[in-house]
């Protein structure tokens, strides 16, 4: 929110200097983000009147003008402004003047007429950007006064950061209020009071909606000229406070808001037809706003209406079709109190945001609304004339507020202080406050308070005592360090840190990424599934992110896609995050949402090179084995097992499921050539998604002797079919040492050799597996080993089809 210094300074004026003010605000909750003066430093500027204008004799452009500054004296001065005229008062720069920018005034000749000044636009000043010609200022401004006196230049800008909770800052009186009760300066105390009545004209006025609307006020006035100027002190502060000058009406409105908080609305009273209420909108209903854009809202936003439709947004913006323009003369001022969970989210659904929305969505003040069409009323009528009718007004379903007790006792430990309970009273007096005192057996000393109408934010006793620790002075709360009884927590042996995982993967290459839980829709059918059904977002941030993801792959893709467009040609990336299915199942808990399963995944995606380009080998692409020896790494000792697999993101007959203990615990595969070409990639990366749960955990390991016997080691070459996988061979070593007690001296088999060509059917392949043999007890002999060999070659016939080569 931005406002000018001096304007707040009309409601409260501590005895501080400006930068005073802007750390005492920060120190009291309202972060002061920035402080500006209104105008840059210049001097030597004055208001000036063009008393008379001729053409220059050498110059086409300009003008050599008698401008009188108050000094007795004219002053020629040429000026080439397209908008200079005889009798407008303007800002003269006189000799020796200095400008912004370090501009001096000197006396000069322009093509060859002397010329004593300067006569200047708002930018040349500084003021603002307008530089299309002169600053015209007010035809009563009084010649040769200081321009910065006149203008108020020595002022300067607050712009402070609010939190949502404190709805009711968003205008000088509330924040003149906070001033008050941190400095203990007196607070203007302000009235409007009712203007007396010239007419009778009333315009009838209905709530449908009795929650959503609790307050529903408005007058009629007749005979307004409504293309009166806005006075400039208005339009300086309006201006000020980010605020553009528009017309008369809509200034006042608009500063109405500014200073007391409430949004409000002027009609032209001859567009309205029949009867003025509040009712939701049908749905379906169309309606054209003040920004001359045309929406079709739904059944559950609020609207304002006629006998002929919708003719506003309610809190949030007017329509075309009623608006009051400078012909009107007859209007219906407007000042009403909508819920904020009526208004909340229907200006985002929009597309769009208006300082009415903003503060009707976080809370105004529903006891204010009377008073600011009376003090609208009385601008409109000192500033466009008119006359008067009676207020009308609806009173429906207003808020409720409550009293909230604050325990002493309470108070002191979560603020850390012992502030006596006398000082806690006055801090909670100064924001005006009437505080009762109690004491009881159960709570101690208590402070009981009603909130006030316009501190939305003021719901359970937290909210008391961050007052106090607010006017108390967070500064004067000393510093201490945390005292706290730690316990160091068991961590199971038979579980990795996901820490520990991070630094395994980034040992082989692989760079850790952060994405969104949010991902776009079609790319998680196209990485899911079409069945994949994922949780809808109903207020996604952005229309690529509008549902939650059941898989990681499709975000390290878009990962990829953004690495190559920056000429990275090798990329290894994963992710350990969590992801969201339906799960009728899941209950609710701390941890877990109702109905939803989070499971943790770790998911991989490398693409490019197998090694980083460099002179000692041949540089090749990385393959399905590459990255299944990455995943063995990972889970070593414990042994995978990878079967043959199908999942809509990988390539027909180039994907593996992975076994671990018997569990399907996660997939390896390269990317489908279908979306390979639907995201333009080059080459296919390599893809893995595991389940995190499995990766933590790892198998403790169990001591045992270390043989004192000889290693033996024997060759078994076999030819079999080229569909027989090395996984079935392996599966068949495996089912021979669990229901043969001799296969226990068979301590590790390696595949070693794989041959496939000239020499060997078609059909047909060759594996040569080393096996290593070692008894803890006794000797090897040679006739123990060939049997044992002897009922591996069976084994492995009989399972596989295979025979000895």
């Amino acid at each position: 929110m931005h406002f000018s210094e001096q304007w707040l300074r009309t409601w409260v004026n501590p005895s501080m200097t400006t930068e005073q003010l802007s750390d005492t605000l920060t120190m009291g909750g309202l972060e002061v983000e920035e402080l500006t003066p209104a105008a840059p430093a210049f001097t030597g500027v004055v208001v000036g009147q063009i008393l008379s204008i001729e053409k220059h004799p050498d110059a086409d452009k300009l003008n050599v003008c008698k401008v009188d500054v108050g000094t007795g004296e004219l002053l020629q001065i040429v000026c080439g402004a397209p908008n200079a005229a005889v009798g407008i008062k303007i800002p003269a720069a006189l000799i020796g003047a200095e400008l912004p920018n370090d501009f001096k005034i000197k006396a000069a000749k322009l093509r060859g007429v002397a010329s004593s000044g300067m006569l200047c636009s708002a930018r040349e000043l500084g003021i603002n950007d307008e530089a299309s010609g002169l600053m015209e200022l007010p035809s009563d401004a009084p010649v040769g006064m200081n321009i910065r006196d006149y203008l108020n230049l020595d002022d300067h800008v607050f712009t402070i950061k609010l939190t949502p909770n404190r709805a009711d800052c968003l205008s000088i009186r509330g924040v003149a209020r906070d001033v008050a009760a941190i400095t203990g300066a007196p607070l203007k105390s302000f009235t409007a009071e009712a203007v007396a009545t010239t007419i009778t004209d009333e315009l009838p006025i209905r709530v449908d909606e009795p929650v959503a609307c609790g307050r529903f006020t408005g007058r009629v006035m007749k005979n307004v000229n409504a293309a009166a100027p806005t006075p400039l002190w208005i339009v300086q502060r309006l201006e000020r406070a980010g605020v553009r000058s528009i017309s008369a009406l809509v200034d006042i409105t608009a500063y109405v808001m500014l200073e007391l908080g409430q949004p409000m609305h002027v009609y032209d009273l001859s567009k309205i037809q029949g009867t003025l209420h509040a009712r939701m909108a049908k749905n379906g209903e169309s309606i054209k706003l003040l920004n001359e854009q045309t929406h079709t809202l739904q059944d559950d936003v609020l609207v304002i209406a006629d006998d002929s439709g919708a003719i506003g947004i309610a809190g949030i913006m007017g329509g075309d079709s009623t608006k009051a323009e400078l012909h009107s003369t007859d209007i219906f001022l407007e000042a009403a109190f909508f819920s904020p969970d009526a208004i909340a989210g229907k200006a985002r659904r929009l597309k769009f945001s208006t300082d009415a929305s903003h503060r009707y969505e976080r809370g105004v003040d529903f006891m204010n609304q009377r008073e600011a069409i009376e003090y609208a009323t009385r601008l409109v009528l000192d500033i466009c004339g008119g006359e008067v009718g009676p207020v009308s007004e609806v009173i429906s379903t207003l808020p409720t507020r409550g009293e909230l007790t604050m325990r002493v006792s309470r108070a002191q430990k979560v603020i850390g202080v012992a502030i006596p309970a006398d000082d806690m009273a006055k801090h909670l007096s100064q924001l005006q406050l009437a505080v009762t005192r109690g004491n009881d057996d159960k709570h101690g000393e208590t402070l009981t308070v009603t909130a006030p109408s316009y501190r939305f934010d003021m719901a359970i006793e937290e909210d008391l005592i961050e007052e106090v620790a607010r006017l108390f002075g967070y500064d004067n709360i000393p510093v201490r360090d945390p005292v706290a009884t730690m316990t160091m927590l068991k961590v199971p042996e038979s579980e990795r840190v996901l820490d520990a995982v991070r630094d395994a993967l980034v040992t082989m290459d692989y760079q850790e990424v952060i994405n969104f839980s949010f991902i776009d829709d079609a790319l998680e059918s196209d990485f899911a599934g079409k069945d994949s059904d994922p949780i809808k977002l109903q207020n996604p941030i952005a229309s690529s992110l509008s549902v939650m993801r059941t898989q990681l792959i499709a975000s390290l893709v878009m990962n990829l896609k953004t690495n190559l467009a920056r000429s990275q040609s090798r990329v290894r990336v994963f992710e350990i995050a969590k992801v969201f299915h339906r799960d009728t199942k899941v209950t609710a808990s701390d941890s877990t949402v109702p109905n939803i399963a989070q499971p943790l995944k770790l998911a991989g995606l490398a693409y490019g090179s197998n090694a980083p380009e460099q002179w000692a080998s041949v540089t090749t692409d990385i393959d399905f084995y590459d990255v299944k020896g990455d995943i063995e790494r990972l889970f070593a000792p414990s042994k995978l097992t990878f079967e043959p697999h199908s999942h809509v993101a990988a390539h027909p007959g180039r994907c593996a499921k992975i076994v671990l203990n018997g569990q399907t615990i996660g997939w390896l595969g390269q990317m489908h050539p279908r979306l390979q070409q639907a995201h333009d990639l080059p080459k296919a990366p390599m893809l893995f998604e595991l389940d995190a749960t499995a990766v933590i955990a790892r198998t403790v390991p169990i001591a045992s002797d270390v043989s004192k016997q000889q290693m033996v080691t024997r060759d078994l070459a076999l030819i079999v079919p080229r569909d027989v996988s090395a996984q079935a061979i392996e599966n068949a070593f495996a089912a021979l040492r669990q229901k043969d007690a001799s296969a226990a001296i068979i301590r590790d088999v390696q595949l070693f050799d794989l041959y496939q060509g000239e020499h060997m059917a078609a059909n047909e392949k060759s594996m040569a597996y080393r096996f290593h043999l070692q008894d803890m007890n006794a000797t090897l002999t040679d006739a123990q080993i060939d049997d044992l060999m002897q009922k591996v070659l069976a084994t492995v016939i009989e399972q596989t089809g295979a025979r000895l080569r």
